[in-house]
């Protein structure tokens, strides 16, 4: 049995976190010495080849050679994807300068004199693509310590579980895969018909990470992961910021107390929220974006110096060879089954190119789960129901398992906590009162049915929660698991006591 496509609005919510995806679109190759496998050699046959490099195809690869099978990586850029290169890690190097710039802002309220602090965009830019350039070094580093051969140009599935791989030059050699072909080509930014990026007015993520000079105003469509990541960088550096989203709340696919509560902290920033909204056209003719936007109370119309298109990911499907071998595409995405193969046997795909959320440790786990079956271990299929979610703007989101609506919808009678951070000593202490966590059990068994968190390093807490759910714990379980004094993730336990009416510090 294949796992179904998702339907258009779940690939668009599945869409929402695309920084932490996995493609193999990235940038031009570093100076990192490595010993690239020449196209012309004769050795041509291995038992993995995985076609992209990003964390699903370079987990993948590394796993497999640990199991002792001989394993090539095919990519045409760098290693390491978009997450390394374009997402995950580059972004979070912007967000931290942003951190430092507010601390230094507001270091008065911690007792210290700062004076003329002033942010320099080139250098924070210059910060992230260092930092993205290390972490592509160290993939390099990881491919040659694991003994994976790195075959360099762009890749073309073929009949007989093959590839060709055509390098710059335009020379082609066709490798063979003796046991399974992995394709983990990733994704790349989403074009709506009426929203065409070209990449200078209209931008996608890549140029919002290497803008030459920053913009004095910025309107940011949609509000996932891309947009409220970005919306809060640019923000926090003094950039004028709106945000136009067409569903009823900022982050849609978070539980609306979530969602009500980071546009109540945006706009305390300055940030200016406009939902229930659409962008319908931008005039790019003059020296401004004239951006004309469908709202409520009629059509409204705002100047602004750069739009960043931020309304999810498409898959990179195009001209990889699936026709010529007639795997089956349904709704954009590969349609495979628990372990990842695809209609035709020998033939694998992961992470954001198959159904189920495009984030990178999805990606990444899919990849060891997919090369541990063709090895012939037995692991067990991955439970979707229970991926966390995190969006690093600030206050960092961080989430997993159901809203309080969707277990409402399910049918669940609930026990349900909230503990402000308001309250927490911890959060006082260190000048981060703003956010909660919101804990769902199942009142008959006591099951933690999902945990949504905001507020300041709650993307380090969720973890927590994830175990909890792995190993069915139960609420009055969590309230007897002792937690430090004084930390965040005491909020953690005084949620779940609250749900049950034991909270001791609220």
């Amino acid at each position: 049995m294949f796992r179904s496509a998702c339907a258009e609005e779940e690939c668009i919510e599945a869409s929402e976190n695309d920084f932490e995806s996995d493609s193999y679109l990235s940038i031009a190759p570093s100076a990192f010495l490595i010993n690239f496998v020449s196209l012309k050699q004769s050795n041509m046959n291995y038992d993995i080849i995985v076609v992209g490099s990003g964390p699903g195809g370079y987990v993948t690869a590394i796993r497999a050679s640990q199991l002792g099978l001989k394993t090539a990586i095919v990519e045409r850029e760098s290693l390491g994807g978009v997450c390394l290169n374009w997402g995950c890690i580059p972004t979070k190097a912007l967000i931290k300068s942003a951190n430092v710039f507010e601390y230094l802002n507001h270091a008065s309220d911690y007792g210290i004199s700062v004076k003329d602090v002033k942010a320099d965009f080139t250098a924070m830019v210059k910060r992230s693509r260092d930092v993205a350039d290390g972490m592509s070094n160290g993939i390099q580093f990881l491919m040659k310590k694991n003994k994976i051969d790195v075959l360099k140009g762009t890749g073309k599935i073929a009949a007989g579980k093959s590839v060709i791989v055509t390098d710059d030059a335009g020379v082609s050699t066709t490798y063979v895969a003796g046991k399974g072909l992995i394709i983990a080509t990733g994704s790349r930014s989403r074009e709506l018909p009426n929203l065409p990026q070209d990449g200078t007015k209209i931008i996608g993520y890549r140029q919002a990470m290497t803008l030459a000079t920053q913009p004095k105003r910025l309107v940011v469509v949609g509000s996932g992961a891309i947009g409220v990541e970005f919306a809060y960088f640019y923000n926090a550096i003094g950039t004028e910021v709106t945000v136009v989203e067409y569903l009823p709340n900022i982050v849609p696919v978070e539980d609306e107390d979530i969602s009500k509560q980071l546009e109540k902290s945006f706009k305390k920033a300055g940030i200016k929220i406009m939902t229930n909204s659409s962008v319908e056209h931008v005039d790019t003719s003059g020296s401004d974006c004239i951006v004309t936007i469908k709202t409520e109370k009629g059509e409204e119309k705002i100047s602004c110096d750069v739009v960043l298109s931020a309304v999810g990911i498409q898959a990179n499907l195009e001209n990889i060879g699936l026709e010529d071998i007639g795997i089956v595409v349904d709704k954009g995405r590969i349609l495979v089954d628990d372990y990842y193969q695809t209609n035709i046997p020998g033939y694998y795909a992961i992470g954001d190119i198959v159904p189920g959320p495009a984030l990178a440790h999805v990606a990444s786990a899919e990849g060891i789960i997919c090369v541990e079956k063709i090895a012939g271990h037995h692991p067990a299929p991955l439970n979707y129901g229970n991926i966390p979610g995190c969006t690093y703007c600030s206050p960092e989101v961080a989430s997993v398992g159901m809203t309080e609506k969707a277990a409402k919808a399910a049918g669940f009678e609930l026990k349900i906590g909230k503990f402000p951070f308001s309250a927490s000593g911890k959060a006082s202490a260190a000048g981060t009162k703003d956010g909660f966590v919101k804990l769902i059990f199942d009142a008959k068994y006591g099951e933690l049915l999902g945990g949504h968190m905001i507020g300041a390093n709650v993307t380090e807490m969720v973890a927590e929660l994830v175990a909890v759910r792995k190993l069915e714990t139960t609420g009055e379980e969590l309230i007897k698991t002792v937690h430090p004094h004084p930390t965040m993730s005491e909020a953690i336990m005084e949620a779940a006591a609250a749900a049950y009416g034991e909270v001791i510090h609220l």
